[in-house]
């Protein structure tokens, strides 16, 4: 498990690009362990967001071209207020952009895999009606589904360990193993994915970014 991010140097692409998005892995149970496995496994290309942006200044060119050479897009990381951490958020506000994620004439991410590995610090049971959470945790990855739908990628069943402040530590060197096969073994498991790609939408000019509307003829 490494004891706290380092920057990473632009790498070559790989036809699976994992980001991981631990604002500290000094703390990470889940994650952590998860990161090493994944680090050792060919054709994946790790980045530790974190250790790569510290700053917070996204090199969008970059990491665009990564994914244009990815045909499996990995997202981990741990749910932090329902969501993904702060720096992921970023990522997917400057990087999947109108135009070349979505819209129109947005079609660098038609047909790739999505693919989400998180953890959440509370039991699975309490992600229902009847628990603390209220809802059932499919409920909370919603947003990112939309993500997907919108990009025109197939959104593939996510692997969740729960109950990460007080599962085993046999119990996450088992997940951390599974995520490591899974990739291993891609696409052979994912059989018919739960959101297939759709045909790009047009964005109103009425819906787009302030900054893009603005640069509209």
């Amino acid at each position: 498990m490494p004891d706290q991010p380092h920057p990473e140097p632009p790498a070559p692409a790989a036809e699976t690009y994992l980001i991981a998005a631990h604002p500290d892995w000094s703390t990470s149970r889940v994650n952590g362990e998860v990161l090493e496995v994944v680090r050792s496994l060919p054709g994946v290309l790790v980045n530790d967001l974190y250790g790569s942006y510290p700053d917070y200044d996204i090199d969008v060119p970059l990491e665009q071209t990564r994914l244009a050479a990815a045909r499996l897009v990995v997202l981990q990381f741990p749910v932090t207020w329902y969501s993904v951490p702060p720096l992921l958020k970023l990522w997917l506000d400057e990087v999947l952009a109108l135009g070349w994620a979505y819209g129109r004439a947005g079609t660098a991410l038609q047909g790739k895999h999505l693919w989400l590995v998180a953890s959440t610090g509370g039991p699975q049971d309490t992600y229902s009606p009847a628990g603390y959470n209220r809802f059932d945790f499919d409920a909370y990855l919603l947003p990112l589904r939309q993500v997907a739908h919108l990009c025109g990628m197939c959104w593939l069943p996510p692997m969740v360990l729960h109950g990460a402040n007080g599962v085993t530590q046999a119990r996450i060197v088992e997940h951390a193993a599974q995520v490591g096969e899974r990739l291993r073994s891609w696409p052979a498991w994912v059989g018919a994915a739960i959101d297939t790609p759709g045909a790009s939408a047009d964005i109103p000019v009425s819906d787009r970014p302030p900054a893009l509307v603005q640069r509209a003829p």
